[in-house]
């Protein structure tokens, strides 16, 4: 089993940056994709980006492009993103997640069958 727990989120104003991280614990992720997907009430789960966690195989939703930046600490066994020139349209309820599977694929179509996802944690960005 692994435990995947999500931190950093908070209220920033527009343009501003964060920086979550994903802290897994338990069982090894060697082999997995690990992501972070967000979600607004009302509206679907998307994917934002995801690593591979042992391989650096890295993939990024165009909303995310030149904006986002995933990177992992394997030593840390913690995924980050990094959020800049943050906007309104940010705003989210993030959570990683992570399965046996390419990051690009899982990021786009597998979410649903993740083997394991974290609680989330809440990005507000103020206009």
């Amino acid at each position: 089993q692994v435990q995947l727990v999500e931190s950093g989120g908070g209220l920033v104003q527009y343009g501003g940056s964060l920086r979550l991280a994903c802290a897994a614990s338990g069982a090894t992720l060697e082999g997995y994709a690990v992501g972070w997907f967000r979600q607004v009430p009302g509206k679907e789960r998307e994917g934002v980006s995801c690593i591979s966690f042992s391989e650096g195989y890295v993939y990024y939703d165009d909303s995310a492009k030149g904006q986002f930046t995933i990177s992992v600490d394997n030593a840390k066994r913690t995924v980050y993103l990094q959020m800049n020139s943050l906007k309104p349209e940010d705003t989210a309820v993030y959570y990683c997640a992570a399965m046996k599977h390419h990051p690009a694929d899982f990021c786009r179509y597998y979410s649903p069958y993740a083997d394991y996802w974290g609680r989330g944690t809440q990005v507000t960005v103020s206009s």
